[in-house]
């Protein structure tokens, strides 16, 4: 079929709502519960069997099964994930593929393994996605959320395929649900008050118009009635249901912070918040089982707030970061004397590994990054990506951030060091293999900001040198999930004149 071709969705009411769904439409459907969203992929997979497509479906969250699946597909499922002679744990049944893939390998691997999926599949396949707002609940982070669905988006596109994403109303902040509607081709708000009266409000349909395609539709999913609605008392019915307080869905912070106020407000009021420190721990510090142990051993809450106070960003702060605060914690608790007083406070700044992803998707470097994962590739294009990491640019969100920085330091010197997801960790030192860049920081602000973010570029592109990329291939690490964190540190010294003379 040729792209944007006109494809049935199941609801003949939508389809002339809508103008039709296309060849190369993703549609996300922005619902409360899943149960909203079950009232249209349910048709929409009947009519998928019914015309003969390629019907996948991607499972990967821990809510209930979006399409009907049986005791036996799980078994079977769970034979195929510990199956080492499989490329990908998968079953096929009654004209569906079901693939499952595990989120908590981490960002990386999981988009890749996603990718290698719609890839094999090829052109014209149709797609059922389990819930986005999973992802965030894995990655603990509105923000790789969406660089998953904006770097998996056009290459669905690309391949004239079909896609419905749910998502769930009121857990995301607005810069997430932004960059999901920009990124797709559909947006579809539903509300409902009962089986009997669902609503959908289209806010982007991609490349259609029509008097009527964004005002509010009425949908009965029982009779698969769709009716437009321009009667006053409907309308005002309607706005009534959209407007009740289940349906607030306006949030200006990523779920990350809103986890962590949630947790400080248990902390004040004396409740146990034992297990939150484990997963704060494993989100915001390391993976490493190892370090994890010694870090819960040395760490209070208010150690780990200090950290999430100076940290830029979500994701880890790496293992340099890591192994330098827990170092000084050891010091701190077993020789206070030489902490006390021989010990600087702390001042650092600690940029999460999630703004490195960020950082790639948003310049357009994510196909890049992908060829280079290859055994073909890795080389070849660890070069090229090399050199277009150091020409990227940082959003002005990024930017602000990045001032309040610079702010801090005033016109002392910085340096920003490389603290990467491996570095530093048990067997995996990496000594000299990643930069760290010295930053005079003198000059006017505009000055002062464009030499920090070219130190943050040097340390980015440097995970892609030669020295980095062979010592990784040395040590079995070239397919495993690498992350750049940074560390931003005062350089310590004193003043002579026009002099500073760091301390040793």
């Amino acid at each position: 079929m040729a792209a944007f071709d006109r494809v049935k969705s199941g609801i003949p009411g939508l389809d002339k709502a809508l103008d039709n769904i296309r060849l190369g439409d993703n549609v996300v459907w922005n619902v409360t519960n899943l149960n909203e969203f079950s009232y249209f992929v349910n048709p929409y997979v009947k009519q998928a069997k019914k015309d003969n497509r390629n019907l996948i479906y991607i499972r990967f969250a821990t809510h209930p099964p979006l399409i009907e699946m049986t005791e036996e597909d799980l078994i079977l499922l769970k034979k195929e994930e510990n199956n080492p002679d499989t490329e990908f744990c998968m079953i096929e049944r009654d004209g569906i593929k079901i693939y499952m893939v595990n989120p908590y390998n981490q960002f990386e691997t999981f988009t890749l393994e996603v990718h290698r999926i719609i890839e094999k599949e090829g052109y014209d396949a149709f797609y059922v996605f389990d819930c986005l707002s999973d992802l965030q609940a894995v990655w603990s982070t509105d923000l790789m959320m969406g660089n998953f669905f904006k770097v998996t988006c056009p290459f669905l596109f690309d391949l004239d395929t079909v896609a419905f994403f749910p998502i769930i109303r009121g857990r995301h902040s607005y810069d997430a649900i932004a960059k999901i509607r920009e990124t797709t081709q559909l947006f579809l708000n539903v509300y409902s008050n009962s089986p009997e009266e669902v609503y959908v409000t289209p806010l982007k349909v991609w490349n259609r118009y029509s008097q009527t395609m964004f005002l509010g539709h009425k949908f009965n999913p029982q009779t698969g009635f769709v009716k437009v609605l321009q009667d006053g008392q409907e309308v005002s019915k309607y706005y009534k249901t959209i407007n009740s307080n289940k349906y607030q869905d306006g949030r200006t912070l990523d779920s990350w912070e809103r986890y962590m106020i949630e947790v400080r407000r248990k902390h004040d009021e004396g409740e146990n918040i034992d297990d939150e420190c484990d997963k704060i721990c494993e989100l915001m510090m390391t993976k490493d089982e190892k370090m994890l142990s010694k870090i819960n051993e040395y760490f209070t809450f208010e150690d780990y707030i200090t950290i999430y106070d100076r940290r830029v960003g979500s994701g880890l702060v790496g293992g340099k970061t890591c192994g330098m605060l827990l170092a000084r914690k050891i010091i701190e608790k077993n020789c206070p004397d030489i902490y006390n007083d021989i010990f600087e406070p702390d001042d650092s700044f600690y940029i999460g590994t999630d703004l490195f992803y960020t950082y790639i998707v948003s310049n357009d470097l994510w196909d890049l990054r992908v060829k280079q994962r290859t055994k073909e590739g890795y080389y070849k294009y660890g070069k090229e990506l090399e050199e277009a990491l150091k020409n990227g640019v940082f959003s002005d969100e990024i930017k602000k951030e990045f001032i309040h920085i610079l702010d801090y330091f005033g016109q002392n010197p910085i340096i920003v060091r490389s603290s990467s997801f491996l570095e530093d960790g048990y067997g995996n030192a990496f000594a000299g293999k990643y930069e760290s860049v010295f930053c005079v920081n003198r000059g006017s602000l505009e000055e002062r900001l464009a030499a920090f973010e070219e130190a943050v570029k040097i340390v980015y592109s440097s995970t892609m040198n030669i020295s980095a990329l062979e010592y990784r291939k040395l040590n079995d690490l070239d397919d495993t999930d690498e992350q750049m964190g940074l560390l931003v540190q005062r350089v310590s010294g004193s003043y002579h004149g026009d002099y500073l003379f760091p301390t040793a």
